[in-house]
């Protein structure tokens, strides 16, 4: 041996929990609010869900098999990704759309890059933003009756107001599976329960939106203007569901604090600033190109004398 093995002091913790049991508890997590996303959003919804699932296992798969490398889709991250995804997505959004971003999220985002692990953004944000930048079109008409209508996130950018308890509840338009804050929060909360997630990064998140909101929304601290736009567009979804990602989070507790930090401060300013509604995607998406950062100073220093 060339090198010196360095192994921790007893006891030695034994975790029964796999990647597969990780990834089957947010599914079933997300399940109350993807059953009302489609029972909200009509057949189409369904179909299109089924799609970016079933593409985005298939790429994983073809992938593999091209690469000769070790088929691995029975860990249920394809499936959670291509989930994540079509919950990103509007109800009417075309099939071979929600197709081509799932593909895009685990070939280019996940499988290029080493696969589960070694990704360096959220795969399913990152096939949303490709859709985005490739068909804004498509990827900002909302609705249930497939024809364009305003959600409630770019009413409240227009100065208008909406109604609480539709927002609250999931009764308004938006992708199909972020008009429900009260069943993403239930789905989140049993996360956190369950010890999926650690809730520092949807917490620092959303108390650090709270304050800058309040600060540069123009509203002061108006708690109707401030509960709006928690019930409205992705910011619940993002921080219970997508922002606490274990492979692109950080995986110190001061790393998570300060990367909940910087994705409220950024999805406040691309809310207030930018001429989208939204934010969330692209705010966590920065936040994942920074947490070897943030786990570079956010790492303790080592106690005693050893190697390098």
């Amino acid at each position: 041996m060339t090198e010196m093995i360095n192994v921790s002091e007893s006891p030695h913790i034994r975790e029964k929990t796999t990647t597969q049991r990780i990834m089957l508890s947010v599914i079933l997590a997300l399940a109350p609010t993807t059953v009302f996303g489609l029972i909200h959003s009509g057949f189409h919804a369904l179909v299109l869900l089924i799609v970016t699932v079933g593409s985005a296992v298939a790429a994983e798969y073809l992938f593999c098999k091209v690469a000769q490398k070790t088929v691995r889709v029975n860990d249920l991250s394809a499936v959670l990704t291509g989930l994540l995804l079509a919950l990103n997505l509007p109800p009417y959004l075309p099939l071979w759309m929600g197709m081509m971003g799932a593909v895009f999220a685990i070939v280019v985002v996940k499988m290029l890059y080493g696969g589960l692990g070694e990704n360096f953004m959220n795969p399913a944000l990152g096939g949303r933003i490709f859709l985005l930048m490739s068909f804004a079109g498509p990827m900002t008409q909302f609705g249930v009756d497939a024809v364009s209508s305003a959600t409630p996130l770019a009413v409240l950018k227009e100065g208008g107001s909406i109604s609480l308890f539709d927002a609250f509840f999931g009764f308004t338009g938006g992708t199909i599976g972020e008009t429900s804050a009260c069943l993403i929060l239930i789905g989140g909360i049993a996360l956190v329960i369950m010890r999926i997630i650690d809730i520092r990064v949807p917490l620092s998140y959303i108390v650090t939106f709270s304050l800058f909101y309040i600060i540069l929304g123009g509203h002061g601290a108006d708690p109707v203007a401030l509960a709006s736009q928690f019930c409205s567009g992705g910011l619940m979804l993002g921080a219970w569901f997508m922002a606490t990602d274990y492979v692109t989070s950080p995986i110190t507790k001061n790393g998570k604090i300060i990367f909940g930090v910087i994705l409220g401060i950024l999805t406040c300013i691309f809310r207030v600033y930018g001429r989208s509604a939204e934010g969330v995607s692209y705010a966590i998406v920065l936040g994942n190109l920074l947490v070897p950062l943030i786990e570079k100073i956010t790492l303790p220093k080592a106690f005693g004398v050893g190697g390098e």
